[in-house]
C-alpha cells in the first residue's frame, strides 16, 4: 500500500508542479481551463481514495503491465530515444526508455522478447525526456484555431471555428477588417494561387525550362524564352512572370516551411504542397542545425552515374562510439547533445572505465565530454579546417596514412583490399579543375553505353598513374582492381596534372604546422601529438565534426577538411570507425513492401521553377542573371536554407511570396539575428498571409495571421529515423499514446483533432486537391484521415527491405494487449477495425508486432560483420569535388574550391569581419545543456526547477580585465546590435541581459551562453484571446537569449552571417562586448 500511496503522491505532484491551481488559464482556447483541471481532479480523487483505504483493486496502478504501456518515440530533442509511455486511467503518468530501442539500452533486449517481460524493464531516458509529460500537458497549449485580432505580434487573438479558418485561407479577401489599418487589405487566397493544375503541362514546361537553362549565351537564352512563350501562350497567365518562365507558376508563391520534421509528416506535407498543390517551395530548417555538415556529406557521396556526378545523400557520418578506440571530438558535445547522450554515455563511459577508449576534445569550451578526455585543446572558433590541415600535413610527412585504402580507384580494388568504400585520392586532375579523361591523352577512346532509360550516353574513362604510367578506369568497375600512385604532379603531353591527394597535400602544406597552430591559437605540439595518437589505432579512430564545426561561414570546408583527415586512416565502414545511419524504408520503394506510396497519387504534380531560397540551380543559368553580385546568394548544392526563407520573401527575390505556412518552426528565436525575421513578419506587406501550426503561441507563431493547434509528439504519428551514431538498422514508430488535446473537428466527414494533418486535409477538401479524399491513394484507397497514409508506412517497415525480411505475426495475445493498451484512445484516434482494413489482414498482425515494440530494430549484434560495419556506406567517397570547381559564387563570381582548404571568417562578399577594432573583443559561442533544447523544454517545470536560468560564461582572465565577477548582470552588444536588445515590433524591447558565471573552462577571449532560455512567448508573456487576458508565467522568460547579437551580413543586411557554400548559419563568428548593468 505504501508503494501505491507514494506513486499516487508523485502523480498528484506531477500536475501540481505544472502550474499552481490559482493561476489556471480560464479560456477554452487553451488547455489549462478544462482538460488539465479534470485530470488533476481525477488524480486527486484517486489519491484521496487510496489514503482513505477506498481504492479498489482495479484502480491500483500497475505500470509494469504491458496493457498499461505504449512504446513510441521521444521528441524532446531530435535524438529520438525509444519511449515507454506508462498510462493510468488514460493519463501519461511516467515516461521511461523503451527497452527494445538501442538508444535506451546497450544492448537492448531481444526484439522477440514478449511484451509482458519487456513491460517490467525500463530503458534509460534523460531528464528532459522524462519531463516530456509536461510538454504534452502544458496549460498554455492551444486547443482552437486562433486568428489575429490586432497587428502582427500584438498577441491579440480571437478563437474561431476550424471550418471558417479553412474557408478564409482558401478563398482570401478582406480578412482583417477588424484590425485597424487593414480594413481594406485584400489577401490572396490559396484558390487564386493554385493556377497550374495539369501535370502534363507542368512536365512540358519543366522540360522547356531545362532547355532554357542549358543555353550558354544570353541571346540564345532570350530566344529560348520567346519560343517558350509561344508554345505555352494559352497558359502564360499561370506563370509568375512570363518573361522569366524559369521562376515557375504562381503556385510557387505559396511556401511551406518547417522546423523539426520527421518522416511521415514530411511526406504528408510534401504530398500536399508539392505533389498536389504544385509549389516548389517546401523548405526545412537544416541550416540552422548543421547544414554544412549535411551538404558536405552530400557532396562527398555523389556517385558517377551515366556520365555525371549525382545522387549524393543529404547525410553525414559519425563515430561508432561503441567500438572506437580514439575519439577526437571537434566541436562535438556527446554527453550534452550530439544526438544521443543516453546511448553515447553508456557506450563511452563503459569503454573509458575499461581502458578501451581515449578521448581528446577540440573545443573552445570545456564541455562535459572534455571532462572525460585525456586532452582538451581550446581552439579559436572557426579555425577547425586549419587544425585538420595541420594534422594532415604531419600524417603525410610522417607516412602514417593508410596507403592501401587511399590508392584504391575502383570498387574492385576496394574489395581486393578488404575495403567497402574507396576514394578518388589517386585520380588525376587538370589545371582547369576537371578530371583528366583517357581520351584526352589517347589511353582509351570514348565508348557508348546504355542508360537505364534505354538512351545512350558516352563514357570517357578517368585516369590514374601507376608507377608513372597512365591507367584508364571506371570507378564503378567490379572486376578490374585499379590502384594508382598517391602523389602525382607532372605533365602528360600538353596536360599539366596532379593527383587529388597531391592537391590536398599542397593545401595542407601551404603553411607550416607552426603557422596552422598560430591560426588556431594553440601549440604546434598539440597538432603533432593528436596526429600521432589519431594514427595509432588503425581503423578505430575518428575525428568527429558533428556539429559545431559546420556552423561558421567556412563550415563546408571545415567539415570537408575533417572528413579528409579521416580518409588518411581509411576508417569508413569499419567497426570503431565512421558509420552512417541505416533505416528501414517507409515509402514502399523496396522489393516486397506492400505500399509504394510515392507512386500512389492519381494526379501527381512535379513542381518546377526557382525556389525562394534559390537552391539546386545556378545563378548564371537563370533568366534573371544580371552579373555579379546577385541580390542574394544562390545555393546550387544545398537546400533547406532556413535563414534565407523569410528574408528572401522580404526582398521579393526572386519573386514575392503571398502565403507562408510555418510548421513547428521558430526562426525568430532559433536563427542568429532572428530579430530581422521579426521585423519582416510584423510587416503585412512583406508576406501577406502567414499561417502557423503549433502547440502553443510561440516566438514566431505570435506573428502569424492564423495559428492552427497541433498534437504533441505523444499524440501523433511519425517515423523518427536514425542517426549515424546508431549502428543498427532501425525505424522507430511514433504513434498516439494519449488522447489528443486540441478541439475535435470534422474533415471529409471524419472526426479528428485539429492538427497539422487536419489542417492539410481541410485545405485539400476545400480546394478539392488530388491525392486526398476519396481514392487519394488510388482506386479504393482514401486519404481522409492521417492513418490512411501512416499505417501503410508502418506496414512497409514491418515488411522490411527485401522479401523474407518481414517481422513475425503478432500472436492473438499480443494483438489483445495492443488493443487494450489503447483502450483510453477515442475511436476517432484508434479504431481497430479501421486500422486493420487499411493495411489488410495479411499485414495487420505484422504491423501490430512492430508497433508493440515501438518500431523496427535490428538485433544488436547483427550491425557488424566481423570488423566491418554491416549496414555499410560501401561506395565512392569524394575527397575532390569536380562539379564544385565549375560553380561560381553568385555574389563574387569566383569559382568554388573542390578540396579541403582553410578560409578565414568572411561575409558573402569575401570581406573579413573585423569588429574587434570597434571594441567588440569577445568571441561569442553557444552550447546546449542536457535538460534544454532550443525552445520547447521551457514548459518543463521539473527541469526548470533544477536550472531556473542560464548564464553567460567567461574566463576568469576576461572577467578580471573587465572588472566583472560571478552573478554580475551584463548586457550582450555587437556591431549589428549595439543597443543589445530584441525589438519585438509591438512596443516591447527585450534586452539581452544575463548573469555572469566566471569559469576556467573556456578559452580566454570567448564567451558562451546556453540555448533555450530568455523567451518572450511560449507562455512567458501575456496574451489576449477573445478579450480575455491570459497571464504569462515569468519563469519561462528568465535567462538570456543572445541570438539578436549575432552578426548580420553587411551585404545581405537582413540576414545573419552564413556559409555561402554549405548554407549553414553562423552561430560562432560574432564578436561582442559585455556591458555591466
Amino acid at each position: 500500500m505504501k508503494q501505491d500511496k507514494d506513486f499516487c503522491e508523485s502523480v498528484e505532484n506531477l500536475f501540481k508542479s505544472i502550474i499552481p491551481r490559482r493561476r489556471f488559464i480560464k479560456t477554452s482556447a487553451l488547455l489549462g481551463s478544462s482538460f488539465l483541471l479534470n485530470q488533476i481532479d481525477c488524480v486527486q480523487e484517486l489519491f484521496a481514495n487510496e489514503t482513505n483505504g477506498n481504492l479498489i483493486p482495479s484502480e491500483k496502478p500497475d505500470l509494469s503491465k504491458a496493457d498499461n504501456v505504449i512504446n513510441t518515440v521521444c521528441l524532446q530533442c531530435n535524438t529520438g530515444c525509444g519511449l515507454k509511455v506508462k498510462l493510468w486511467n488514460g493519463v501519461a503518468v511516467k515516461l521511461d526508455g523503451n527497452p527494445y530501442s538501442p538508444w535506451t539500452m546497450v544492448p537492448p533486449i531481444d526484439y522477440k522478447t514478449n511484451l509482458e517481460d519487456a513491460a517490467s524493464i525500463d530503458g534509460a531516458l534523460c531528464p528532459k525526456g522524462q519531463a516530456g509529460i509536461q510538454t504534452a500537458y502544458d496549460p498554455y497549449r492551444i486547443r482552437k484555431v486562433l486568428k489575429r485580432a490586432g497587428p502582427r505580434g500584438s498577441n491579440k487573438w480571437i478563437s474561431m471555428p476550424f471550418e471558417q479558418a479553412i474557408s478564409e485561407i482558401v478563398e482570401g479577401g478582406k480578412l482583417f477588417t477588424h484590425v485597424k489599418g487593414e480594413e481594406n487589405r485584400v489577401v490572396t487566397g490559396l484558390s487564386e494561387l493554385w493556377t497550374l493544375r495539369d501535370p502534363k503541362i507542368a512536365n512540358e514546361m519543366a522540360s522547356a525550362i531545362d532547355t532554357i537553362r542549358k543555353k550558354k549565351h544570353q541571346e540564345e537564352k532570350k530566344a529560348a524564352v520567346e519560343e517558350f512563350k509561344k508554345k505555352f501562350s494559352a497558359d502564360s497567365d499561370k506563370l509568375i512572370d512570363p518573361d522569366h518562365p524559369d521562376l515557375g507558376p504562381k503556385n510557387n508563391q505559396v511556401s511551406f516551411a518547417w522546423g523539426r520534421l520527421k518522416a511521415g509528416r514530411a511526406e504528408f506535407i510534401k504530398r500536399f504542397i508539392g505533389e498536389s498543390f504544385g509549389s516548389i517551395n517546401a523548405h526545412g530548417h537544416t541550416t540552422v542545425c548543421q547544414g554544412s555538415l549535411y551538404f558536405t556529406g552530400k557532396a562527398m557521396s555523389d556517385q558517377f552515374v551515366e556520365g555525371k556526378f549525382t545522387g549524393g545523400q543529404k547525410f553525414y557520418w559519425q563515430a561508432d562510439t561503441a567500438n572506437v578506440e580514439f575519439l577526437l571530438a571537434i566541436g562535438s558535445a556527446y554527453i550534452e547533445g550530439g544526438y544521443g547522450p543516453t546511448h553515447h554515455a553508456k557506450k563511452m563511459m563503459k569503454n573509458l572505465v575499461e581502458g578501451k577508449l581515449k578521448i581528446a576534445v577540440v573545443d573552445p569550451r570545456f564541455s562535459k565530454i572534455a571532462s572525460k578526455a585525456y586532452k582538451w585543446v581550446p581552439i579559436k572558433p572557426g579555425t577547425e579546417a586549419a587544425f585538420a590541415l595541420g594534422m594532415i600535413q604531419w600524417i603525410i610527412d610522417n607516412k602514417r596514412y593508410d596507403q592501401k585504402f587511399l590508392e584504391c580507384a575502383t570498387k574492385a580494388a576496394a574489395k581486393k583490399a578488404s575495403e567497402q568504400s574507396w576514394t578518388n585520392a589517386t585520380w588525376l586532375v587538370k589545371e582547369d579543375g576537371t578530371f583528366l579523361r583517357a581520351s584526352e591523352i589517347q589511353v582509351k577512346q570514348k565508348e557508348k553505353r546504355q542508360a537505364k532509360d534505354g538512351k545512350e550516353w558516352e563514357f570517357d574513362a578517368f585516369v590514374v598513374l601507376k608507377e608513372g604510367k597512365p591507367v584508364a578506369f571506371d570507378p564503378n568497375d567490379e572486376h578490374n582492381a585499379v590502384i594508382g600512385d598517391l602523389f602525382v604532379n607532372t605533365t602528360w603531353g600538353d596536360k599539366k596534372v596532379k593527383s587529388v591527394l597531391q592537391s590536398i597535400y599542397e593545401s595542407a602544406a601551404s603553411k607550416s604546422i607552426e603557422e596552422w597552430a598560430d591560426i588556431c591559437g594553440i601549440a604546434p605540439d598539440d597538432i603533432k601529438e593528436l596526429a600521432h595518437e589519431f594514427t595509432s589505432h588503425g581503423k578505430k579512430a575518428v575525428a568527429d565534426p558533428h556539429r559545431g564545426v559546420s556552423q561558421h561561414t567556412n563550415g563546408f570546408y571545415n567539415v570537408l577538411a575533417v572528413y579528409t583527415l579521416n580518409a588518411m586512416i581509411g576508417n569508413w565502414d569499419w567497426k570503431g570507425g565512421l558509420i552512417k545511419a541505416s533505416t528501414y524504408n517507409t515509402l514502399g520503394e523496396k522489393e516486397g513492401q506492400p505500399f509504394a506510396l510515392g507512386k500512389m497519387h492519381p494526379k501527381k504534380m512535379k513542381p518546377f521553377g526557382i525556389s525562394i531560397i534559390r537552391h539546386d540551380v545556378k545563378y548564371e543559368e537563370s533568366t534573371i542573371f544580371e552579373g555579379y553580385p546577385a541580390k542574394r546568394n544562390w545555393y546550387p548544392f544545398s537546400s533547406d536554407v532556413y535563414e534565407e526563407i523569410i528574408p528572401s520573401m522580404a526582398d521579393a527575390y526572386p519573386y514575392p511570396v503571398k502565403v507562408l505556412f510555418l510548421y513547428m518552426g521558430t526562426p525568430t528565436y532559433s536563427l542568429p539575428g532572428g530579430q530581422t525575421n521579426i521585423e519582416i513578419l510584423a510587416d503585412v506587406s512583406k508576406i501577406p498571409l502567414v499561417i502557423a501550426n503549433d502547440i502553443v503561441i510561440g516566438e514566431t507563431s505570435m506573428y502569424a495571421d492564423y495559428i492552427f493547434p497541433d498534437v504533441s509528439y505523444l499524440e501523433r504519428w511519425e517515423f523518427q529515423g536514425s542517426h549515424p551514431s546508431i549502428a543498427q538498422k532501425v525505424q522507430p514508430i511514433r504513434n498516439p499514446a494519449i488522447a489528443p488535446i486540441p478541439e475535435i473537428v470534422k474533415v471529409f466527414g471524419e472526426k479528428m483533432p485539429i492538427s497539422l494533418e487536419a489542417m492539410i486535409l481541410g485545405i485539400a477538401e476545400k480546394l478539392q486537391l488530388p491525392g486526398f479524399g476519396s481514392d487519394g491513394l488510388g482506386e479504393g484507397r482514401d486519404v481522409k484521415r492521417q492513418e490512411d497514409f501512416y499505417l501503410p508506412m508502418a506496414a512497409n517497415i514491418a515488411a522490411g527491405d527485401k522479401p523474407g525480411d518481414e517481422v513475425p505475426d503478432a500472436s492473438e495475445a499480443e494483438i489483445n494487449t495492443f488493443i487494450k493498451a489503447r483502450r483510453h484512445l477515442p475511436k476517432f484516434v484508434f479504431n481497430v477495425r479501421r486500422w486493420r482494413k487499411i493495411v489488410g489482414n495479411v499485414w495487420w498482425k505484422k504491423v501490430v508486432y512492430a508497433m508493440n515494440r515501438g518500431g523496427r530494430f535490428q538485433d544488436y549484434d547483427k550491425a557488424y560483420d566481423g570488423e566491418h560495419f554491416k549496414n555499410s556506406y560501401g561506395k565512392l567517397i569524394n575527397l575532390y569535388l569536380e562539379k564544385y570547381t565549375h560553380a561560381k559564387s553568385a555574389i563574387t563570381g569566383k569559382n568554388l574550391i573542390g578540396y579541403a582548404t582553410y578560409l578565414p571568417i568572411m561575409d558573402v562578399m569575401d570581406n573579413s569581419i573585423d569588429d574587434e577594432k570597434d571594441g567588440y573583443d569577445l568571441h561569442m559561442i553557444t552550447y546546449r545543456e542536457i535538460h534544454d533544447t532550443k525552445s520547447r523544454t521551457i514548459a518543463n517545470y521539473w527541469t526548470l526547477a533544477l536550472h531556473p536560468e542560464n548564464y553567460i560564461l567567461i574566463n576568469s582572465k576576461d572577467a578580471a580585465s573587465r572588472g566583472l565577477k560571478d552573478n554580475d548582470l551584463v548586457k550582450i552588444t555587437s556591431k549589428t546590435n549595439p543597443e543589445g536588445f530584441w525589438d519585438l515590433k509591438n512596443g516591447t524591447q527585450k534586452p539581452m541581459i544575463g548573469k555572469l558565471k566566471v569559469i576556467e573552462g573556456i578559452r580566454p577571449g570567448v564567451m558562451a551562453f546556453s540555448l533555450g532560455r530568455g523567451h518572450w512567448a511560449y507562455g512567458s508573456a501575456d496574451v489576449t484571446i477573445d478579450d480575455k487576458t491570459i497571464k504569462g508565467d515569468e519563469r519561462r522568460s528568465k535567462g538570456v537569449h543572445g541570438n539578436a547579437a549575432m552578426r548580420l551580413d553587411d551585404y545581405l543586411k537582413n540576414t545573419c552571417l552564413l556559409d555561402p557554400v554549405g548554407g549553414s548559419v553562423s552561430f560562432y563568428d560574432t564578436k561582442v562586448k559585455l556591458v555591466k548593468v
